[in-house]
């Protein structure tokens, strides 16, 4: 599998966000400072296999720079590793993945990795359960 972060990667759809967080049929893990909310579904036709959101709130960080280091970071950490996730998916299944950047304050880029891929693996593990 390529390590590339594709547009078809990306969770977009408002529909598909709102099912996500308000629905009862997801699950989160923590790590600090992250956080990732996730729940398995229909894979449609040209549907990527794992679709993710980042989200980095402005009551964290006031300045969008800061912001976008923080997403960038998470967004590096996911392109490296995201073949974690994808073996474990049940066929015809897709993982949507929200991670959510808890701390107030940056963190270096390796430790932002160590959890992403941390979460990573818990989520595969539960999956793999499953």
């Amino acid at each position: 599998m390529r390590a590339t972060f594709r547009k078809s990667e990306r969770m977009v759809s408002l529909k598909l966000i709102e099912t996500l967080f308000g629905g009862g049929c997801s699950q989160s893990l923590a790590a600090f400072p992250l956080r990732a909310v996730y729940m398995l579904g229909e894979r449609q036709p040209g549907q990527a296999s794992v679709q993710l959101l980042i989200s980095v709130p402005k009551k964290r960080f006031h300045h969008a720079v800061d912001r976008n280091r923080a997403k960038r970071q998470i967004r590096e950490a996911f392109r490296k590793h995201k073949d974690l996730l994808v073996p474990q998916l049940p066929d015809g299944q897709s993982l949507f993945l929200a991670l959510i950047w808890l701390s107030d304050n940056h963190r270096p880029s390796q430790e932002v990795g160590k959890r992403v891929v941390g979460l990573m693996r818990r989520i595969s593990e539960k999956m793999a359960d499953v």
